[in-house]
């Protein structure tokens, strides 16, 4: 994939070209996630909107490079690649560990080109409220049964040995990188952030989730759906809805609305 300045990236998918979309949805995997994952919003969203979606080192077309299991580094590397594709505004969209990557790569697009309208935080408490996990010390066997758990991923993957064990060190790095994250307290946002959730996650509660209101000084807001921490896949249309709505919002305030 070429950035908007014609630069190769390994990092951005860009799966339906939108030349003609005023704005674009920049989305952020989950652990052990991949850029694939979004291709339904891109084909939901194209031509009002163009997606491009992140793929981390380690899995895909990327499975022979190097894990990255700092988060600090990985939004170092994902923040450099979105500075290549300044020629219009973006929202972040990310979740669970995306969530996280998504408000430390808004932090480092503060003073660049790339004009950023606003965050959506989906599936995960905000930084402040990080419940302490220790998964990816687990062995193999007990680290996939915390995923399975999460209903994000078709138990009949794991039938697969070589599925997993090509997955498995890309799970173990991205759960590292999230789980051994730290934020620094004092620094805010100053975009619209929107926590988004699932009413029967496991993994984060409407209070973690509200915490996000304290990252940033500029709107907050949240969104409950019915549903797990994967609640997005069942939810696709109520998701996709609120994101359009937002983006529409961002958008007017800021005088560039298509």
């Amino acid at each position: 994939m070429t950035s908007a300045s014609g630069e190769p990236s390994a990092w951005i998918r860009r799966f339906h070209a939108a030349p003609s979309a005023p704005t674009r949805l920049v989305c952020l995997p989950h652990a052990g996630g991949s850029a694939s994952y979004f291709f339904p919003v891109a084909t939901a969203l194209t031509p009002g909107v163009e997606v491009l979606a992140v793929q981390y080192p380690g899995r895909q077309d990327r499975r022979t490079e190097t894990c990255v299991d700092d988060l600090h580094e990985l939004a170092d590397h994902v923040a450099r690649e979105l500075k290549l594709w300044a020629d219009r505004p973006v929202t972040l969209f990310g979740h669970s560990m995306g969530a996280v990557l998504a408000y430390e790569v808004a932090r480092r697009l503060r003073g660049s080109d790339v004009e950023l309208l606003g965050v959506l935080a989906s599936g995960r408490g905000a930084p402040s409220r990080a419940r302490v996990h220790d998964v990816h010390l687990m062995r193999d066997d007990m680290l996939l049964r915390e995923v399975r758990a999460l209903s994000g991923t078709e138990d009949k993957l794991f039938e697969d040995d070589e599925i997993v064990r090509m997955v498995l060190p890309a799970l173990r790095s991205d759960y590292k990188a999230v789980e051994t994250y730290r934020h620094d307290p004092d620094d805010k946002l100053s975009c619209p952030v929107v926590a988004l959730l699932g009413d029967d996650d496991p993994r984060v509660s409407e209070d973690e989730a509200r915490a996000w209101e304290d990252h940033t000084d500029g709107e907050f807001g949240m969104r409950v759906f019915p549903g797990g921490h994967f609640y997005l896949n069942d939810q696709a249309e109520g998701v996709l809805s609120v994101v359009t709505e937002h983006i529409a919002k961002w958008s007017a305030a800021t005088g560039r609305a298509g």
